[in-house]
């Protein structure tokens, strides 16, 4: 009986953020026992529209052992310590070095420790290691940073196609099934990859629109239509500030890298083409504001992309909130915020208790030169929850979520959710669980990028983009990069074409 070690280690480092990024979050608690493996990481994932669910499924009826040494994704933050890293990575080369067949793994792409730019490669490299000869599926997050340690030593890899991630469990299954052939001889993968020195914005990079769309639809019909194994253009994280930021094409040919090749160098030019309309041009958030004043009915969705924490805000800056309220905007649902600290006093006070206190500005930012400014709400609390739900939308169907303990303060023009927990909200369970009812509200306030657009869209009468203060700032021309490969357009407007690549 063959034996498959399959593990999920996933984070998407912001390396602007203040928050390290400690093993407690990725698990259930502060130290290794919290992390999930064995049975239970199985029965937990087993069903749910994710990565390890993918391949769970696509594996059931192998004859083969199956060894789960580690499931672990942490919210994006800043750096993750070297200490977390190496208790998580020993985890998955220990399960490796005891014996295995081939190795199916769920990593993020853009996981950047204290010591390590390029956290993945390094894992791949320790496991190639251990096993020269060992094939390896990797299926990888959309936003990430391509590197050769990765490429070099991975024998499999797919990328999520869709922004928000509605893929997940489809990209696993397209590396796990094409990783199956292989071992029956069917197919021999070889790899082609390149990375430009193109830094797209995240707010210009979706697949559902141009200029992506053309991009990735020609990488999906090139796969579908047999020209090769697998196709995966990755839009690149930009708020990781290492040397291999930049839009990236990776493609699995059957035994053929030149045709390989021809399709990386294909999609790679026709991104380069485009360059100038990955550019973004960012309105003023006293002017998406006042936007949203003259739409006469909602829900209108106001998403503050400078503080989200699914690209490693901090969850707790407040300007948008209080600029809402400056312009005279009512019957706001604002939130959640993550403060801790405010929860629990909301939650001692009670439903029905009338309160005074400070919401968020509770962690400054250095990188971008911003401090925490709290704000003084007084306010109702209407409703309290242990924050726990599961995900029924697209994205990550199944999961279980927790914002941890939960409050909502209500201020007379806005109903305030504080939160635990930072987490995105890319799904509208949880205002299920404090008792609100999404559609019957003009505004909704959110923090989020593109995640969001999934469940929110269909209730949305309009969605205005809002340009918050925080460290998921993409404008570049206040962004201090530092390691990052140079030229980089839009930064150097003169950069020529130079692939980095195999």
């Amino acid at each position: 009986m063959q034996r498959f070690v399959l593990a999920g280690l996933s984070h998407e480092t912001n390396t602007f953020s203040p928050q390290p990024t400690t093993l407690g979050r990725f698990g259930r608690s502060d130290d290794e026992s919290g992390l999930l493996h064995g049975p239970e990481a199985i029965a937990r994932m087993a069903g749910t529209r994710t990565p390890i669910g993918g391949y769970l499924d696509i594996l059931d009826g192998h004859d083969a052992e199956l060894v789960v040494p580690l499931v672990a994704s942490a919210v994006p933050s800043g750096r993750v310590t070297d200490e977390s890293y190496e208790t998580m990575a020993g985890r998955i080369t220990d399960a490796v070095a005891a014996g295995a067949d081939a190795v199916f793994l769920s990593l993020h792409g853009a996981m950047v420790t204290d010591s390590h730019d390029d956290a993945e490669g390094e894992l791949l490299r320790r496991i190639r290691a251990i096993d020269p000869d060992i094939p390896i599926a990797v299926a990888l997050d959309f936003h990430l940073g391509m590197s050769p340690e990765l490429c070099g030593n991975a024998t499999v890899v797919t990328g999520f196609r869709t922004y928000p991630h509605i893929d997940t469990y489809e990209t696993a299954q397209r590396a796990g099934g094409t990783l199956l052939r292989a071992l029956a001889g069917e197919v021999e993968p070889v790899i082609s990859w390149g990375v430009l020195p193109l830094m797209t914005n995240m707010l210009n990079q979706t697949p559902l629109h141009q200029p992506m769309k053309d991009i990735m639809d020609r990488a999906i019909a090139a796969e579908a239509g047999g020209e090769v194994l697998t196709a995966s253009v990755f839009g690149g994280f930009p708020l990781s500030d290492i040397p291999h930021t930049g839009l990236s094409v990776i493609v699995v040919s059957d035994g053929d890298k030149a045709a390989g090749d021809a399709l990386r160098d294909e999609l790679l030019d026709l991104a380069w083409e485009r360059r100038a309309d990955f550019i973004h041009d960012f309105e003023p958030m006293t002017a998406s504001i006042a936007r949203a004043t003259s739409v006469s009915a909602g829900p209108v969705v106001l998403h503050d992309h400078g503080d989200n924490c699914g690209a490693g805000g901090v969850t707790d800056v407040m300007a948008v909130l209080g600029e809402c309220l400056d312009q005279g905007l009512d019957d706001i649902v604002a939130g959640p915020y993550c403060d801790p600290e405010a929860a629990a006093i909301l939650i001692d006070a009670g439903v029905g208790a009338t309160i005074t206190l400070e919401v968020g500005g509770k962690v400054d930012m250095p990188a971008r030169g911003l401090t925490g400014q709290p704000m003084s709400l007084t306010g109702t609390v209407t409703a309290v929850s242990d924050g726990r739900y599961k995900v029924t939308g697209p994205m990550m169907t199944g999961m279980a979520m927790n914002l941890g303990p939960t409050a909502v303060l209500d201020i007379g023009p806005a109903l305030v959710i504080v939160c635990t927990n930072p987490l995105e909200p890319f799904d509208v369970d949880f205002y299920d669980v404090l008792g609100i009812d999404p559609t019957e509200h003009r505004i909704l306030l959110i923090k989020s990028r593109q995640h969001f657009r999934a469940v929110f869209e269909p209730i949305a009468q309009e969605i205005i983009g809002v340009a918050g203060p925080g460290v998921c700032s993409e404008d570049y021309s206040v962004v201090e990069f530092e390691r990052i490969r140079r030229p980089m357009y839009p930064m150097d407007l003169d950069t020529p074409k130079t692939v980095i690549g195999n």
